[in-house]
């Protein structure tokens, strides 16, 4: 009985109304053979979330409960989610929406221990529309039935499973962060008389803003196009600062902190945005890269943008099609023809892109989209193993499940110009699997943050960062930072996902200026052969830069095998 009282805690009431806001009508079951069943009223925690009450019903949950995780139940019950009936309607309608739904209604049953899917959505829409808007009581107001139960087996599994993988992540970024360090310590240098690379380089540059259409597969692609201004060697005039671009930091042991000017044309980098995202996502990145003399391609994915998701949440669209995930590679190969072309012939950038130096940059569907690009293929036997049911608790799985409706193929996404490719939060284990991330030769880094759940990052960029072939490879991982840290701060034009404020993380800047020195160290050391910035990419310049709370830390190498006992839940 003690046993189960302990499961009875706050624990697994907090995890359930954290993960599924809409579990009760007048009442919450928790029936558990053979003890029986358990209630909890919704006028209980109606009453805790508006006065702080905690009366005779709720005080047998609370008291196995910290203050702390009281107060986290009760921010959470006030909590107000800013979406609209359109929006849920749209979601839990749609292909994935609807997997979701049945997913929690499995956990979440009617009293006739159905299970809940069609009680879920309704109670979620009417909820959005009421003018108090919706939060976790008022779904629970809704839920079309006297009492809901929860599959309190179902349930103890999922806490379980879900707790297991907490621990497991963060053991592993422990061990990351004690390698790192260990790695970090044996290193000799002063990087405070080395160049600054989180300050801009010396190049001015200019934006040039693009609308491409692809006639073949009907698709408009906004493209702005960050243009270094080259001239001759010594031709000082050309250079400076672009935009209100800050002073770079100045010259030390290393020959200059931006590339010589003696060539016209420069090495090109390529943005792939996430969804929901836009061009100006990584603003600060590609101008960042431009003052180093980096020309920066930001393109736009008309099927899993801003805009496309602004038209879904409105009715006027439908959800992403899973064609997205070919398109979306199909996309940046598009533009690179597009301005291969342009470069001959539109004389803003005629003679002043190299395309045998082509890096690819990309963030979270933008990642996968860059995995592609560098040979990853998708693996549709691996799609139908681990979506057949999907039972992970990793979301980003559902995403990737929808490859399952697409045709079988070779799709050839492959493209041979791109030489070095920088992911962040990419989503890959099981579109992939480590069959098809093993092909990947070229130089490859992957960047994660410690506190993503959107793409996790063990499953989704540890894991996957041991399977590469490439014998130039980078692991970036950052502390506390989430799915949307990388994101520069979102406009009004783009900012269409309703995210809780908890899941943004802390200020973004740190993180943005680890992306820029990393970014410019990266792409100077593989698209033109700079050795001597390699000497950034290393354990040592990471702790340098590193700040509270936002820690980063950096590894050249990862062993599969130094992974397992965590994977296999031993201890170290």
């Amino acid at each position: 009985m003690k046993k189960f009282l302990k499961y009875l805690s706050f624990a697994f009431i907090s995890t359930v109304l954290t993960a599924t806001p809409s579990i009760a009508a007048d009442q919450i079951a928790f029936y558990y053979p053979p003890f029986g069943e358990f209630t909890l009223s919704t006028q209980s925690l109606e009453t805790f979330a508006k006065e702080g009450k905690i009366n005779k019903d709720l005080a047998f949950y609370a008291g196995r409960a910290t203050p702390q995780q009281l107060a986290q139940l009760r921010e959470l019950l006030q909590q107000k989610f800013k979406v609209t009936p359109t929006l849920v309607s749209q979601f839990s309608y749609s292909p994935l929406g609807e997997k979701v739904v049945q997913r929690l209604g499995e956990l979440i049953q009617t009293d006739k221990q159905m299970n809940g899917f069609y009680a879920i959505r309704g109670a979620l829409i009417l909820a959005a529309a009421d003018p108090q808007g919706l939060t976790v009581v008022n779904v629970l107001r809704r839920f079309p039935s006297n009492s809901v139960r929860i599959n309190f087996t179902e349930g103890l599994q999922v806490v379980s499973n879900l707790t297991d993988l907490l621990k497991r992540r963060d053991a592993i970024v422990a061990f990351i962060q004690r390698e790192a360090n260990a790695e970090a310590e044996t290193a000799n240098i002063d990087f405070s008389k080395q160049p600054d690379l989180r300050s801009p380089g010396n190049f001015r540059f200019s934006k040039i803003s693009l609308q491409l259409k692809d006639q073949t597969r009907d698709r408009r692609l906004p493209v702005d196009l960050y243009l270094p201004q080259r001239g001759r060697q010594g031709d000082k005039e050309t250079r400076g600062q672009g935009g209100n671009l800050s002073p770079s930091s100045p010259s030390s042991p290393l020959s200059s902190p931006t590339p010589p000017l003696s060539p016209s044309s420069s090495p090109l980098i390529v943005i792939s945005h996430g969804v929901a995202s836009d061009r100006f996502a990584f603003v600060y990145l590609a101008q960042h890269l431009a003052s180093y003399g980096f020309a920066v391609a930001a393109l736009e994915h008309p099927g899993s943008n801003a805009q496309r998701f602004q038209r879904y949440f409105s009715g006027l669209a439908g959800p992403p099609e899973p064609a997205e995930l070919i398109n979306r590679p199909l996309d940046v190969k598009f533009v690179l023809n597009e301005l291969q072309r342009l470069e001959k012939s539109d004389p803003r950038m005629q003679g002043k892109l190299n395309f045998q130096q082509v890096g690819a940059f990309g963030h979270s569907y933008g990642g996968y989209t860059v995995f592609t690009l560098a040979g990853a293929k998708i693996n549709f036997d691996q799609i139908r193993k681990d979506c057949n049911p999907n039972k992970s608790l990793n979301l980003s799985v559902l995403l990737q499940c929808r490859a399952n409706e697409l045709k079988p193929a070779n799709y050839s996404l492959k493209d041979d110009r791109i030489k070095a490719v920088f992911a962040i939060n990419p989503f890959v284990s099981s579109i992939f699997a480590e069959s098809e991330v093993r092909q990947i030769k070229l130089p490859f880094m992957v960047v994660g943050g410690s506190q993503d759940i959107v793409t996790p990052t063990v499953p989704e960029q540890i894991r996957p960062f041991t399977w590469l072939g490439s014998k130039n490879k980078y692991l970036a991982i950052i502390e506390n930072a989430t799915h949307f840290t990388a994101l520069a701060e979102p406009t009004p034009e783009n900012d269409v996902l309703p995210v809780p404020p908890a899941f943004l993380g802390p200020d973004r800047k740190d993180a943005h200026s680890y992306l820029n020195a990393l970014s410019v160290a990266f792409f100077e050391t593989y698209l033109l052969n700079r050795p001597e910035y390699q000497v950034y990419l290393q354990p040592a310049y990471a702790k340098y830069i590193s700040k509270t709370p936002l820690n980063l830390s950096f590894l050249q190498s990862l062993r599969a095998e130094q992974l397992t006992p965590f994977i296999n839940g031993a201890k170290k």
